[in-house]
């Protein structure tokens, strides 16, 4: 289980990100008198988005699931407040979809965490069975091949080189390339195009948005496990994150830049 101290939460807290996320939720069209899902919900970020676009809807439900304990109670904390909608946190992998939501949803929303699912195939075949005829599935990911904006390419290369000799300089690591998780292989955004719609879901909206991404962006991000072993496997996480954020902060400071540049894909489907 991840700890809190490397969890997704703090990146999620970035201002840029809870507006991708709600640019997203208001493209899938979330209205009153749904069965709603809220896939990976983590902390309840992008499940707020949710009920904030509904409110007064008592007669709407909002299932958020994650594999965390530790994320939903967090959740349900947070979100305690809402009264208008009713709200179901279920512990689970996304995988299982179908046997975890028995009847089905009009709508589900899959934000920023499609790139860490190894058999996409079978996660659309299960989102196919949860959905209603005519449901929507809506889901995000910087994660893609075309994430990098051209021309931003030698930040990324001067990032992570840097992270290295810190790594090496302080530490006496390196990272295990036999480590490295072979799933994580990016896809295009044609790719996922094609694999959404041989599942019998038709994309009815398919948009690339660019987004400024601030430094504390990128010290948030390598703070969370899931990024920390893609692209350091084998490194203690404490090491590795602390070597990835020095090495930003001095990439950021060489370039005299104060943002870079990352395109987000965001999909809607319908199930046909």
């Amino acid at each position: 289980m991840t700890s809190k101290e490397f969890s997704f939460e703090k990146f999620a807290q970035n201002a840029f990100y809870a507006k991708i996320n709600a640019r997203l939720v208001d493209m899938a069209d979330v209205a009153s008198g749904q069965r709603i899902v809220d896939l990976a919900c983590g902390t309840g970020g992008v499940t707020r988005l949710i009920l904030e676009r509904l409110r007064g809807a008592r007669d709407t439900v909002v299932i958020a699931i994650d594999n965390s304990a530790t994320a939903l109670r967090q959740a349900m904390e947070d979100l305690k407040d809402a009264r208008d909608a009713a709200v179901q946190f279920v512990q689970s992998r996304v995988e299982p979809l179908s046997d975890v939501v028995k009847d089905s949803v009009d709508t589900i929303v899959f934000c920023n965490a499609i790139h860490y699912v190894s058999d996409k195939d079978a996660l659309l075949a299960e989102i196919y069975k949860t959905l209603k005829p005519g449901g929507r599935f809506a889901f995000n990911t910087s994660f893609f091949e075309g994430g990098q904006v051209v021309g931003s390419e030698g930040f990324y290369r001067k990032w992570m080189l840097k992270a290295s000799r810190i790594l090496r300089r302080e530490y006496g690591l390196k990272p295990d390339a036999s480590k490295r998780v072979e799933a994580r292989k990016q896809l295009t955004a044609d790719q996922y195009r094609d694999l959404v719609e041989s599942h019998d879901l038709r994309i009815i909206k398919q948009e690339i948005d660019l987004v400024q991404v601030p430094l504390e962006g990128w010290l948030d991000i390598s703070q969370f496990e899931d990024f920390i072993i893609g692209v350091m496997p084998g490194v203690p996480l404490d090491k590795a994150s602390a070597a990835l954020k020095e090495g930003a902060a001095q990439t950021y400071k060489e370039l005299g830049v104060e943002f870079v540049p990352r395109n987000w894909l965001d999909v809607v489907a319908v199930r046909v």
